[in-house]
């Protein structure tokens, strides 16, 4: 697979959003299972894998994502970048640096390694980001992590934060169907050398035709019951661009996944998207859309007629 920089970092063009084998999308698969994955989605050319200290069964507990990213890397460590992130909830005035190295301890312990790739402050929260990016810069002094980002954050804060120690990646909610980020935030990403890793490219399955108005999701921690864009009567209105995703299928050899991810990679050179599910051979599609190549013509077309659809269901910055 080909390569892109996350600053200075360098990933494969898709990465593996890793949380679908923890949270987040119905019950959850095996450990070994979510090990094979991980392991046959490295076998299959992606080198980014992507997890967080919370991703855990409906969000209860620490850590039980980590824990299976950590075990199945942990003899391949040097070939992957490992991208975790921190919830910072709270700090005692003077502390913040002390709470975010004890939060990377615990992430370097679970991830059985002796530094983080990229380590991604998960939300903003009341502490100021000029002093999360301070401590993010002695963290990476100290080569416990070799770059840093931010999560669902507008360009206000991402400049802010640059100010002070420069930005690896901002990971943002975008895809066919969550376009915010392309008016200021990806070209300043751009400019400042920052990469830009989409979360939810795929727009939690919508854009893989595979969800209907009769699909029923899990009722136990499954998000897609709360995702706007999925209830009945957005996804029959936003149907036009499934319509429009599967002409293109047809057309590349591809599915409508592969099309929405090669959209994006086509559209903006530092984009690295890490669509996530907790099936093996759902995971490997989607890697194999780096494969998928749109013509500059291909692109402009599909780029005009998706820009003539309104898109029904909104979740933006402020969204889960």
């Amino acid at each position: 697979m080909k390569t892109r920089m996350l600053r200075d970092i360098e990933v494969s063009e898709i990465g593996m959003g890793c949380m679908g084998l923890s949270h987040g999308y119905g019950k959850i698969p095996s450990e070994e299972y979510s090990i094979e994955a991980i392991r046959n989605a490295y076998d299959h050319g992606c080198t980014l894998f992507d997890t967080a200290e919370v991703y855990s069964p409906n969000l209860a507990g620490i850590g039980h994502n980590e824990l299976i990213v950590g075990k199945a890397l942990k003899d391949i460590r040097e070939h992957v970048v490992i991208a975790t992130k921190l919830m910072l909830r709270g700090f005692s005035v003077g502390s913040i640096y002390k709470t975010i190295r004890k939060h990377l301890e615990g992430s370097l312990e679970r991830l059985q390694t002796d530094h983080v790739d990229l380590y991604y402050l998960h939300r903003m929260s009341s502490v100021p980001v000029e002093k999360v990016a301070d401590a993010m810069g002695r963290l990476i002094d100290e080569g416990l992590i070799r770059g840093w980002g931010l999560s669902q954050v507008d360009v206000d804060v991402i400049d802010r934060a640059q100010q002070v120690t420069p930005l690896a990646a901002i990971q943002n909610i975008y895809s066919m169907v969550e376009r915010d980020s392309e008016e200021r935030i990806i070209p300043y990403c751009v400019e400042h050398n920052i990469g830009f890793v989409p979360f939810s490219p795929i727009a939690s399955g919508l854009l893989s035709g595979k969800i209907t108005t009769k699909t029923q999701f899990e009722k136990n921690d499954d998000v897609r019951n709360w995702v706007p864009q999925l209830s009945r009567a957005n996804i029959a209105g936003n149907q036009p661009i499934i319509d429009l995703l599967q002409q293109y299928a047809e057309l590349k050899g591809a599915t409508s996944a592969q099309i929405s991810l090669a959209w994006m990679l086509h559209k903006f050179p530092n984009v690295v998207p890490i669509p996530g599910s907790k099936n093996k051979e759902r995971i490997v599609e989607n890697l194999n859309a780096a494969k998928v190549t749109l013509t500059d013509k291909e692109f402009s077309a599909l780029e005009a007629a998706l820009n003539q659809c309104k898109v029904y269901g909104h979740r933006g910055l402020g969204g889960f």
